[in-house]
């Protein structure tokens, strides 16, 4: 499978109401079989996160009812492609590696 660096995805960053450390996991795992979700972090105690998603395959609606039981308030959205996603998934010496040669 290819996929164009390209393509446009949505970050949503939350702060959640109602959250434990044990649900917050749960959620996450669940929001990450969605083949329209690229990246879920949720973080049980300091009731934030975010997911970078794809509108096309997972609508901001579908997505939010995924989130409904804990509460979401969006607080942040950014657009990005999935070049940029890729990019600044890379860890620091990966980075630092790529500068040096």
């Amino acid at each position: 499978m290819t996929v164009n660096g390209e393509k446009r995805l949505t970050k949503l960053s939350f702060k959640f109401g109602t959250i434990d450390w044990e649900m917050a996991m749960v959620k996450q795992y669940e929001l990450l079989k969605n083949a329209g979700v690229w990246r879920a972090f949720i973080n049980g105690y300091s009731k934030n996160g975010f997911v970078v998603f794809d509108e096309e395959k997972l609508s901001r609606e579908e997505l939010l009812e995924k989130l409904k039981e804990l509460e979401p308030e969006v607080v942040g959205e950014e657009h990005l492609t999935v070049a940029e996603l890729l990019e600044s998934s890379h860890s620091w010496g990966n980075i630092l590696g790529r500068m040096e040669s």
